[in-house]
């Protein structure tokens, strides 16, 4: 691709990416992403772009710069995860980049999507992950007070899965499952996230296999215990509620608010009696595991003293009609029992957060053929997923509401809409309105308020069964479809043509 005039210089290109995503000056949280941030990750992971070769001699000296700058080609891939279907292609971001360049002034020659897909290939997964972590981690470090849980910063740590397309590849690094015959299925990443549950942002995400030793969502999280600082609150499941796992936080000085593990019964006649069905026990040590080693399992204590609450759930629809919380926070007059039920029921943001991800955004099923390009794939839509939070974190401060009462699916659309018009990049970028009024004016078009779940007054439904293709049967390869498409039939895969 080339073009007839000066293409952008390395900064605009970068201003580019800030500005289709509402990080205008002025604007609280503005700062998590600036362009000297996006240089210095792109030279600390020494990303260079060299000169295209499908760029002409001559085109080069008179254009004078390349079309895909490392700022062009972020925001090309950010505009890919901000859709879905037909528009997430290669060659629909290419149009897109054609559109920018366009608006600008700036004639396109080529829309071929070679030159995009080597410029795009030339960002390593390090890159993006390191920028949507950072995002992440600076919006969080400035969250007002009253959005904090008694001050603490909490974490809301959950699990999820991803598939990707049947390549040796992928196989190889991210195995099907075994219970799926072999070319009947399709290879699995599982991913361990850490989210804040101010922002409702990915501030660390672990991925792995979904088979083999050392892989589960547990043994995930452990490698996730640098990114925990003494005084956070863990918010997670019961699969997360194991002795040495809550041992192992209590050893870091981190607090938790978990469920009773499905093992444990909880006895309300045993222990320290806080009130009624509330109440400290000491659990004592178990055998060590085949996974921890001994010199830990010795430095653990004999003994670790939680607390355990009954909650009863008496919302109609609800499929728990009562569970026992887990937690460190021992004081009950400073944490009553009835604020750490609602704590609790606070961590059902991490399913809808994850339904965001994978359902809005369309990243349950990712598209590359390479493990590192799948990766590279997920961690481009997690930076886009939290620029989007980002934004809307902005409009909750501005409209005096919570960040978890905006849609995200409003956000996302909006989103995309700014992207593909290039914000305003038809105008001069000089003239471009850069006051804080009117940068506050436009997010408070970005994100829309959504009622409270069950503010209706409806009964919770059941939820229509979904459509979907049915599950192979033959391995691929040995089956094609009828004429008519609604059967299969199996042939000899050594006579196909």
């Amino acid at each position: 691709m080339s073009f007839t005039s000066r293409a952008l210089g390395r900064d605009r290109s970068f201003e580019l990416v800030k500005q289709s995503f509402w990080q205008d000056e002025g604007l609280p949280f503005s700062d998590a992403l600036t362009t000297r941030q996006l240089e210095e990750v792109f030279e600390a992971e020494e990303v260079s772009f060299g000169r295209d070769p499908c760029v002409s001699e001559q085109a080069s000296i008179e254009d004078g710069g390349l079309v895909y700058t490392r700022g062009v080609t972020l925001w090309a891939m950010l505009s890919q995860a901000l859709f879905t279907d037909v528009q997430r292609a290669c060659r629909a971001a290419v149009q897109r980049v054609a559109v920018y360049y366009a608006l600008s002034g700036i004639r396109i020659s080529s829309t071929n999507t070679g030159a995009y897909c080597r410029a795009r290939a030339k960002i390593p997964e390090g890159v993006v992950q390191r920028l949507a972590v950072g995002v992440g981690q600076r919006c969080e470090a400035a969250v007002p007070d009253k959005w904090r849980w008694h001050g603490f910063r909490t974490l809301v740590i959950d699990g999820t899965t991803c598939s990707m397309p049947d390549t040796q590849e992928n196989q190889a690094e991210y195995p099907q499952p075994s219970s799926q015959g072999k070319g009947l299925g399709f290879p699995i990443l599982r991913a361990v996230a850490l989210t804040s549950l101010a922002t409702g942002m990915i501030l660390a995400l672990v991925t792995g296999p979904c088979a083999g030793k050392a892989t589960g969502e547990t043994a995930l999280f452990r490698t996730l215990f640098d990114q925990l600082k003494a005084g956070d609150l863990v918010l997670s499941d019961r699969y997360y509620g194991g002795w040495f796992m809550l041992a192992l936080l209590q050893e870091l000085g981190v607090e938790f608010v978990t469920r009773l593990h499905q093992f444990r019964i909880a006895d309300f006649h045993q222990g320290k009696r806080l009130g009624q069905r509330d109440h400290v026990v000491a659990w004592a040590k178990p055998q060590k595991p085949a996974w921890l080693d001994q010199a830990t399992y010795d430095r653990l204590p004999d003994q670790l003293e939680v607390r355990e609450i009954e909650v009863q759930v008496p919302v109609p629809g609800f499929r728990t009609a009562s569970l026992v919380v887990v937690t460190s926070l021992r004081d009950h007059r400073r944490f009553p029992r009835e604020e750490l039920a609602l704590l609790y029921r606070r961590r059902w943001t991490v399913e809808l957060e994850l339904r965001d991800i994978k359902a809005t955004m369309d990243l349950a099923v990712l598209r590359c053929t390479k493990p590192a390009w799948v990766r590279q794939e997920l961690w481009t839509g997690l930076l886009a997923y939290n620029l989007i939070r980002q934004s809307m974190l902005q409009s909750a401060l501005g409209g005096e509401v919570r960040p978890e009462q905006l849609s995200f699916a409003a956000s996302l659309t909006n989103a995309g809409q700014y992207v593909v018009a290039g914000r305003d990049a038809a105008r001069p970028y000089e003239n471009r309105c850069r006051t804080p009024h009117c940068a506050a004016n436009d997010q408070r078009l970005f994100a829309s308020c959504r009622p409270p779940p069950g503010s209706n007054g409806a009964p919770r439904g059941q939820t229509p069964p979904q459509s979907h293709r049915p599950a192979r049967r033959t391995p691929r390869g040995r089956s094609q479809s009828s004429p008519c498409g609604y059967q299969w039939k199996v042939v000899n895969a050594m006579t196909r043509c």
